[in-house]
């Protein structure tokens, strides 16, 4: 097995070296070079041909959005994102991930402990090794088309059926702030409501909730405690919490469960669409999209026995075919269809007069 090779690009010596460090551990990442600026990591990246890039958001010469934007233009190819966990920060890195960052990675604060340093490391290595194996995907990512729904016919979007116990459950992790904003720019204003499991820190999501509303007809929103789920309306889990489906007379609603993490992640797509068993299974369509791991797989198993309406993103559009692979193993996907292809076909689900 080839090792992966990495450049760093960060104008702190200091986070280079530890970078550099923690990275070194893993017998099949070498660290090729180190580079300061981005005039300095153009060059360097031409010299050595780096697998994958760790960027700072924050640099000098030259912005990170800006050498990020240019690597994908010249030479597309795996970056991951250093970013602060600040408001402004949040912003930036989401604005990465739409250019074509492949991940993000939030930088260990000074005086963090051994424990949190370990984990730092394990995510870094992790991230940049699931980074490594998108190098031929990124060519072909999907670009994002604000507010326009997809050209299925005027008679299937307005037969989409209501029903106060229909919902769309939707998981994804790696990749999928971007597949979310694909997906939900094409579906019309009468779609059930939507409840999504994003893999994303707390300080993340009320943002990416907010981008999602700017690209989309629906209105979508960050989940809080209580709230009513409403037609043309999208959910998504704050990064503190897991989402919860509950039934409260004839309606639903959000609860939010601060429990631990579950299959490793807080908020966990396995919670979310566990608690939708607990409702009316054969009304509800889950939707797994690209991500690492499994978590949510063994759920969607579940769901689909029940009656639910199982869609997978397929491995060729999927950044990461960790979860909707799984899906596919545990046998619970009913349609695995390419990313372009979800919306449509979930309005022709819903609309089931003119199937």
């Amino acid at each position: 097995m080839n090792k992966v090779r990495v450049l760093i690009v960060d104008d702190s010596a200091v986070v280079r070296s530890v970078l550099s460090e923690l990275l070194s551990f893993d017998k099949n990442i070498e660290v090729i070079g180190e580079a300061v600026d981005p005039f300095d990591a153009r060059d360097k990246i031409k010299k050595l041909k780096p697998d994958v890039l760790t960027l700072d958001i924050e640099m000098p010469k030259m912005d990170g959005l800006t050498f990020l934007r240019n690597i994908m233009k010249l030479r597309p190819m795996p970056v991951v994102m250093l970013s602060t966990l600040t408001h402004a920060g949040s912003d930036v890195t989401l604005q990465a991930l739409e250019i074509g960052a492949v991940d993000f990675i939030s930088k260990p604060i000074s005086s963090a402990r051994d424990g949190e340093l370990r984990a730092f490391q394990a995510e870094l290595i992790n991230k940049v090794r699931m980074a490594a194996r998108t190098a031929e995907k990124l060519k072909f990512r999907p670009s994002i088309h604000k507010k326009t729904v997809n050209p299925v016919s005027f008679q299937a979007i307005q037969a989409i059926e209501h029903d106060s116990q229909s919902i769309v459950a939707i998981g994804a992790s790696t990749g999928g702030t971007e597949a979310l904003m694909n997906l939900l720019s094409g579906l019309p204003e009468n779609v059930p409501p939507i409840v999504v499991t994003q893999h994303i820190p707390a300080s993340f999501s009320a943002r990416f909730a907010n981008r999602l509303n700017d690209q989309s007809l629906l209105t979508v929103t960050e989940a809080k405690e209580g709230d009513i789920l409403k037609q043309g309306h999208v959910y998504i889990s704050p990064g503190s919490h897991h989402m919860v489906v509950k039934q409260h007379g004839n309606r639903l609603i959000c609860h939010l469960d601060d429990r631990g993490l579950v299959n490793r992640h807080k908020p966990s797509v396995e919670v979310m669409f566990l608690s939708i068993l607990d409702i009316t299974p054969s009304k509800a369509t889950a939707i797994m999209l690209t991500g690492m791991g499994e978590d949510g797989a063994k759920a969607m198993k579940e769901l689909a026995d029940a009656g639910a309406h199982t869609i997978v993103q397929d491995e060729a559009s999927s950044l990461v075919w960790g979860m909707p692979g799984a899906v596919v193993k545990y046998g619970a996907a009913k349609e695995v269809l390419a990313l372009s292809k979800i919306a449509d076909r979930l309005i022709q689900h819903l609309s089931r007069k003119v199937e």
